[in-house]
């Protein structure tokens, strides 16, 4: 317990010593409050906390598990968090204190204007590095069991340690990230206020993971025109993106035997023999993940909700347009592949001799998958006092007139 509370108080002389030397980091900002209220789409319960409402709930599913036609119940889903902790999170995920140099935040590669990816074919990290792939959306984490392309976490609070931690992503470390956070006035009121504590309670890492899974539980894309079709409106969906739909499913094609409806992604690992970009190297995948060969060149199935805002696409961005990424799948199996690899490809990836005009209507219908109706709002400041996002996302902003964003 000793050796404990010496570690956490050189934590604090840290942060205080970061603090100073970031300047506006160590202000405490006594107007910003945590909301009371539950983010669209959930209701607050007796119990004070937020749990999601969806017309999904209305369906079936097989064995429980979110699968089936268009009319299918969602799997099981993480909700039960409360308005403060939800909006805690929001807070943390927008604060480029996070980051061992306060210049990335967890939203720098998760963008509200690229629909929570980065449009990047591989993620750029701290001091300008590669990340080595690219950013997957967080559009319904909620409902996943397994996190990263290489699936390699099984949780919310796991995955965030990840990029938190990571020398190629924020380049943090937990003794300096709370140092930070316990010499910040405001996030010590926060922390105490989201978590019920005492006074003098410091902000504990796990505290942290569960205020960052808390809001990311939130980001739910439920309502597109695809969904409105799907509950009984018929007209939401043109009739080419109805033609797209029915090739999509069709036993010819099969991409909703993997990207099954309703989430459009059936949370497996699959071997597509996806091609690196030129020069780079071959990425094992989720081969280190599980220990496995013929999981050598797997990766997580991603979801294709708001597919059609996060180009480029694949684990390394090699797909440039959503056409690309579609024709992939229709030029053969194992096309891609180097001659002098083998690997255990996805029995679903087939020969399917679409015609051009078919992969055209899969786009079309895929650019039905859009919906940001629940994005949250970027805070105007951050406890920190550091320009909320990054700077980088600061300039731009002062560039571009803002577009209306939905109040949480």
């Amino acid at each position: 317990m000793t050796g404990r509370v010496r570690r956490r108080r050189g934590s604090w002389a840290f942060g205080i010593a970061f603090a100073l030397l970031m300047g506006p980091v160590r202000a405490a900002t006594p107007d910003i409050a945590l909301s009371a209220h539950c983010p669209p789409g959930f209701e607050l319960t007796a119990h004070g906390t937020c749990e999601l409402r969806t017309l999904y709930q209305f369906y079936d599913s097989l064995e429980n598990r979110g699968v089936g036609g268009t009319r299918t119940a969602l799997p099981p889903h993480r909700d039960g968090f409360t308005p403060q902790q939800i909006d805690l999170g929001r807070y943390l995920f927008f604060d480029p204190l996070l980051s061992g140099d306060g210049t990335l935040s967890c939203a720098s590669c998760h963008r509200t204007d690229r629909g929570l990816a980065d449009g990047r074919p591989r993620s750029i990290g701290i001091h300008g590095q590669d990340a080595g792939r690219a950013a997957p959306t967080l559009w319904n984490v909620a409902f996943l069991k397994r996190f990263f392309w290489d699936a390699r976490a099984d949780s919310l609070e796991s995955q965030a340690q990840g990029p938190l931690y990571s020398p190629r992503e924020m380049g943090n470390d937990p003794a300096r990230l709370l140092g930070s956070l316990n010499g910040n006035a405001t996030y010590r009121r926060l922390f105490r206020t989201a978590f019920a504590q005492r006074h003098d309670a410091p902000v504990t890492a796990q505290q942290l993971y569960t205020a960052l899974a808390a809001f990311q539980t939130s980001l739910v894309s439920l309502n597109s025109r695809y969904d409105r079709y799907v509950h009984g409106y018929d007209a939401a969906l043109s009739e080419r993106e109805i033609q797209g739909l029915n090739v999509f499913r069709s036993f010819v094609a099969r991409c909703s035997e993997c990207h099954t409806p309703p989430l459009f992604t059936n949370e497996q690992v699959a071997v597509i023999g996806a091609p690196e970009p030129k020069g780079r190297a071959f990425d094992v995948g989720a081969e280190a993940t599980f220990h496995s060969g013929k999981l050598k060149g797997g990766f997580k199935v991603p979801t294709l909700r708001n597919v059609a805002l996060t180009a480029p696409y694949m684990h390394s961005g090699s797909f440039a347009t959503l056409r690309e990424a579609v024709n992939f799948y229709n030029q053969g199996r194992g096309h891609a592949v180097p001659k002098n690899l083998h690997l255990h490809l996805h029995w679903h990836i087939t020969d399917p001799h679409l015609t051009a005009a078919e992969v055209d209507r899969i786009v079309d219908f895929l650019h039905a998958l859009t919906d940001e109706s629940f994005m949250p709002q970027v805070p105007v400041r951050v406890p920190s006092g550091l320009p909320p996002v990054d700077a980088r996302a600061q300039r731009t902003a002062s560039a571009v007139p803002a577009a209306p964003v939905r109040r949480r």
